[in-house]
């Protein structure tokens, strides 16, 4: 039996991928710990995975024939109950929002509390594991793990912060597909990984051809998806991300790549600044109702 199959899984942070990523290890067999600071959000948590690793479970049936475990923590007196739920982790996944002045620390107090050989990773889309890792003391222990939206996606991309240890990209690559997960490697730093800096160069034209009155959102969707075979185009994709989420996520890269033309944000900046945020608003590229299903144009 692999140590993995009896340590488990914690992740820090309820929320959305967060649970998400629970999902997929409960389906997978895995003992999982969800630690959060909201009640609220663990409650909603341990909700969604006892609902949806079921399901999960059963497309694994043939590999991982037993349902894994879940538990909650509180990450109230952080040092001393987070202590708790690391004490014998082998995976510790951070899923907390996108802010350095949060993961900076948070990277700190996990290297010092999580078992020696336990991975520490990353589920950031917008920043490289070396941007956390300023108070990380084992840093070969450290990387990126980005699930893009479990379970709907099962893969997840591995990127090294630069000093991560080849030995823990090779037990991941190993371990990672009896969850069902399959994992790519990033064989160098990318910003956007591999999956997003492809998708964000798509959205990007998509967004440059209807600021430049070329096409329509609705007439781009349509036409990727005859094309492709797409079930959602790029701006029924932005819709649902959020548009305010993929506006940071373009000027994350403009900063990098002042080359950029600026068509595609300045259409971003005029839906944003009018609050229309996508599904989450009910408008945005297109109106949506209050179960966020489309509503046709008359």
């Amino acid at each position: 039996m692999s140590t993995t199959d009896i340590r488990p899984v914690v992740i820090i942070g309820a929320g959305t991928l967060g649970r998400r990523i629970g999902a997929v290890f409960a389906g997978g067999g895995a003992a999982v710990r969800i630690v959060d600071f909201s009640a609220e959000q663990r409650d909603a948590a341990l909700a969604y995975i006892r609902d949806t690793a079921p399901r999960l479970r059963d497309q694994l049936q043939e590999s991982r024939p037993d349902l894994g475990t879940v538990t909650v923590g509180s990450a109230e007196g952080f040092e001393d109950s987070t202590e708790e739920s690391l004490s014998d982790a082998w995976l510790v996944i951070e899923a907390v929002p996108e802010n350095l002045d949060i993961k900076r620390p948070l990277f700190g107090t996990l290297d010092r509390l999580a078992p020696g050989d336990a991975i520490l990773a990353t589920n950031s889309s917008s920043y490289a594991s070396r941007m956390v890792v300023d108070e990380v003391t084992h840093r070969d222990r450290v990387l990126n793990m980005h699930f893009a939206m479990p379970p709907r996606s099962m893969a997840v991309e591995l990127m090294s912060d630069g000093e991560t240890s080849p030995e823990i990209i090779d037990r991941l690559v190993e371990e990672l597909p009896n969850y069902g997960i399959l994992p790519f490697v990033a064989q160098k730093e990318s910003t956007g990984f591999i999956f997003n800096r492809i998708w964000a160069a798509i959205k990007r034209e998509s967004l440059a051809v209807v600021s430049e009155g070329v096409s329509t959102p609705d007439d781009v969707d349509a036409i990727m998806s005859a094309n492709l075979g797409l079930k959602a185009g790029p701006f029924a994709s932005m819709d649902q991300v959020g548009l305010d989420v993929v506006l940071n996520i373009e000027d994350h890269y403009a900063k990098e790549n002042p080359h950029l033309p600026e068509g595609p944000r300045q259409l971003l900046h005029r839906y944003v600044d009018a609050g229309k945020l996508g599904k989450k608003t009910g408008e945005g590229f297109y109106t949506y109702d209050s179960d966020g299903n489309r509503i046709a144009e008359q």
